[in-house]
């Protein structure tokens, strides 16, 4: 039996048993809030969901081909965007505690008006879409070069058996199996470092030590990431519907745990790539490493990435259920029936650009520079804003993305070397240019308030 076919076994098994586990929700607590008979999420099930809805199929193999370019320096960059958790755990457990908010909508609603809560949904929007089809389209080459028959047909099937039993219970039914993907997450890491480590003498130092610590040796990415943190998370549903779900504290301990927990499986997934620059490999690095450690090693690797591709689409598929039957809707609206038939919406829209090119997919990507005006937003949360003042910050956040995208920023504006340095030039002008426009309407009143 060849690979690909071992691989959709895998696929096929793996979805199939998660379908049988999966709970069938009856209430809408059950199916919008992940409670079960409307017991909130507890602990280690909502660290779990947190950690592995990050893990995802794209973000695994960019730690591993950013440890094959730079290195640990290039581990600990990526792995700096989940002080992400961190950011958005302490803010939104104020705005609970303190604020008395429900949801990242009230609070929008509530301060800036309904026109900021649609601009909000247009931006998470684009951002869930982009979720789809970024994790189907890695599980499809690994069935087949892109464009082939091979490559289509597996990231159909992959999508339609995680629909079939994200649609059973919702939230519900993303909590259990992220519990469950996160154990065997865990357990795939464990034995993949466990036969990468021994190749060097068990030397994790070795790997440590790998790198250059400059600019263009990776730390301008990382520092891209410190500034992202605080605008990052709050464009990012999956994780900012789950800081609603259980109690206050129960969800900053989460946010905390999930912080040293998310950040330390990128590093050490990182090794996979650090090993490849130690073999001299090109390429990506899961893919080339584990064809040189032998099959066994070669179908750990794509094992690893349908169990991170699944948790994340179940948990976007469930995300923008809730953001247009409870966020956006009226109350007859927010039904179970109405949530299935949003997830399968979001299924085929998310993969229709798979069949449309590299230009569309490009076209319709939301970056992180993207939503950088929505910093101040949520820093400032406590004070009480003039409408203008998120629309200004969040319009000149979306301009710096434009022109990221198009390309258009002047090579006299960057002031670092290497790789991202124009993405790190373009963010800190784009950050310091929304807090301007953030404050720029308490002119009006002279003052700027505590």
């Amino acid at each position: 039996m060849d690979v690909v076919s071992i691989q959709w076994i895998l696929v096929v098994g793996s979805s199939l048993i998660l379908f049988w586990i999966a709970p069938w929700a009856k209430s809408k607590n059950d199916f919008f809030r992940g409670s079960k008979l409307e017991k909130e999420p507890g602990f280690w099930m909502l660290t779990s969901s947190l950690v592995i809805s990050w893990l995802f199929a794209k973000s695994i193999t960019n730690a591993a081909n950013l440890g094959l370019s730079f290195g640990f320096v290039g581990g600990l960059a990526y792995a700096t965007y989940y002080l992400s958790f961190l950011t958005a755990g302490i803010i939104i457990y104020g705005m609970r505690v303190q604020g008395g908010f429900v949801s990242l909508h009230h609070f929008l609603n509530s301060r800036y008006g309904r026109g900021a809560v649609i601009l909000f949904s247009i931006l998470i929007s684009f951002r869930l879409l982009n979720e789809v089809w970024s994790n189907t389209m890695v599980i499809g080459s690994y069935f087949g070069d892109q464009g082939s028959s091979s490559y289509y047909w597996a990231i159909i099937l992959f999508t339609l058996l995680t629909v079939a039993y994200t649609i059973k219970g919702g939230l519900r039914s993303s909590l259990l199996t992220d519990l469950i993907q996160m154990i065997l997450f865990g357990i795939l890491l464990f034995v993949i470092l466990g036969m990468i480590l021994p190749e060097k003498n068990g030397d994790v130092s070795a790997f440590v030590q790998t790198g250059n610590w400059t600019m263009a040796g990776g730390l301008n990415l990382l520092f891209v990431a410190l500034i992202q943190v605080f605008s990052y998370p709050f464009h990012d549903p999956v994780l900012t519907d789950r800081a609603f779900i259980s109690s206050p504290k129960t969800t900053l301990r989460s946010f905390i745990a999930a912080t040293f927990i998310g950040g330390l499986c990128i590093i050490l997934f990182s090794f996979v790539g650090i090993y490849g620059q130690m073999e001299g490999l090109e390429g990506q690095a899961p893919v080339e490493v584990g064809k040189l450690l032998g099959l066994g090693m070669q179908l750990m690797m794509n094992f690893i990435m349908i169990t991170s591709a699944a948790s994340t689409l179940d948990s976007t598929f469930n995300s923008f259920s809730k953001l247009v039957v409870v966020d956006l809707s009226d109350q007859k609206r927010q039904t179970i029936s109405w949530g299935r038939r949003i997830i399968i919406l979001i299924a085929v829209l998310g993969t229709i650009p798979v069949f449309l090119g590299a230009e569309i997919l490009a076209a319709t990507t939301i970056s992180g520079t993207t939503v950088i005006g929505l910093t101040p937003i949520f820093i400032f949360w406590k004070k009480k804003a003039p409408r203008w003042s998120y629309f200004l910050s969040v319009g000149t956040g979306m301009l710096f993305g434009i022109c990221l995208a198009i390309d258009a920023w002047p090579d006299s504006w960057i002031f670092t070397n290497g790789k991202y340095a124009e993405l790190l030039a373009v963010n800190s002008v784009a950050l310091l240019a929304c807090f301007v426009g953030y404050f720029v309407p308490f002119l009006k009143n002279k003052a700027i308030p505590n």
